[in-house]
C-alpha cells in the first residue's frame, strides 16, 4: 500500500469534527474525518496524520509542538504522496478575524487589548506576509529533498469570507477587508513557494469563493462567542465537514489526473 504524510495546521487537521481520529494528541485537534483521512480511504492509501491544530512552517520543519516532534519527521522518504496546509499561523490570519469579531470595547482592556491591537494590526500582518513567503519556500525544499520520489502537494486555504462588498457581521467592513487581503496574500505566496520548489498546488481557496463562511452553502464556520471551540462541532472560522469533504475531492482529483500516487 502506498505511504501518504498530511502535514499542516488546524484547517487540515479538522478541529470538532467528530469522530477525532484514534490515538490523536488532545491539543492536535485531529479529525477521522478530516481531508488526509477522506484522501486516504478514498485513494487507498496508507496514511501517516501528523497535523496539529495551531501549527506553524517552524512546526513543521523544525520546532516541536506541546511535545509533539516536528511534523517533517514524518517523512522518511518511503512516501508517494504528502500534502501540505501551513502558514496562516505564521500571519496571524484566523486569530485575526477572531480578534476582529470581539466586541470593540474589549481593545481598550489593559494587556488583552494590546493583544487584539496588534493582532488588528495591518502592517503587522504585511510584514508577516512578507515572510511567510520564504517560509513556505523552505517547507517545499525541505520536503523536496527528504521524499524526492513524493508528489508533494500545498494544498491553500478554504475560503472564509465574503466577497468586498458583502457583509460578514460581527466583523467590520474594514477589518474584513484586511482579512481578505491576508487570505489573498497567504494564497499567492503559497502559489508561489510551490512553483518555486518543484511542488504542486491545489488551489483550494478559489474553488471555495462561493462557500465562504457566510454562504449559503458553507464549507467553513462563522466566529462565533470568543473564538471558543463548541464541544461536538467544528470550530469557529474553521473547515466543517461539507468543507473536509470538498477538499478531499479537489486532492483525489488532483492526484489522479496524473494516476495513482506515486507514478510520477
Amino acid at each position: 500500500m502506498s505511504r501518504y504524510v498530511a502535514l499542516g495546521s488546524s484547517m487540515a487537521a479538522g478541529p470538532g469534527i467528530r469522530p477525532r481520529a484514534a490515538g490523536a494528541p488532545f491539543f492536535a485537534g485531529r479529525s477521522a474525518r478530516n481531508y488526509p483521512h477522506l484522501v486516504a480511504d478514498r485513494l487507498g492509501l496508507e496514511l501517516v496524520d501528523v497535523t496539529y491544530s495551531g501549527a506553524t512552517t517552524a512546526n513543521v520543519l523544525a520546532q516541536p509542538q506541546l511535545g509533539a516532534a516536528p511534523q517533517i519527521d514524518a517523512i522518511d522518504g518511503t512516501e508517494d504522496l504528502v500534502t501540505v496546509t501551513i502558514g496562516g499561523n505564521d500571519v496571524g490570519y484566523v486569530p485575526l478575524l477572531f480578534a476582529a469579531g470581539l466586541p470593540r470595547f474589549m481593545r481598550a482592556l489593559p494587556i488583552f487589548g494590546a493583544r487584539l491591537t496588534d493582532q488588528l494590526d495591518a502592517a503587522a500582518r504585511d510584514r508577516a506576509l512578507v515572510e511567510v513567503v520564504e517560509s513556505l519556500r523552505s517547507v517545499g525544499r525541505t520536503l523536496r529533498r527528504r521524499s524526492p520520489a513524493a508528489r508533494v502537494l500545498f494544498v491553500d486555504y478554504l475560503t472564509l469570507l465574503p466577497p468586498q462588498g458583502t457583509a460578514a457581521p460581527p466583523l467590520s467592513d474594514t477589518d474584513a477587508a484586511t482579512g481578505r487581503h491576508v487570505a489573498a496574500q497567504l494564497a499567492a505566496a503559497t502559489a508561489e513557494a510551490a512553483a518555486d520548489t518543484g511542488c504542486e498546488l491545489v488551489r483550494v481557496a478559489e474553488h471555495s469563493v462561493a462557500h465562504h463562511a457566510w454562504s449559503d452553502d458553507p464549507w467553513t464556520t462563522k466566529p462565533i462567542g470568543f473564538g471558543v471551540p463548541v464541544p461536538c462541532r467544528p470550530a469557529p472560522l474553521h473547515p466543517n465537514a461539507a468543507g473536509m469533504r470538498a477538499v478531499a475531492d479537489l486532492v483525489v482529483a488532483q492526484v489522479s489526473s496524473r494516476g495513482a500516487a506515486g507514478s510520477g
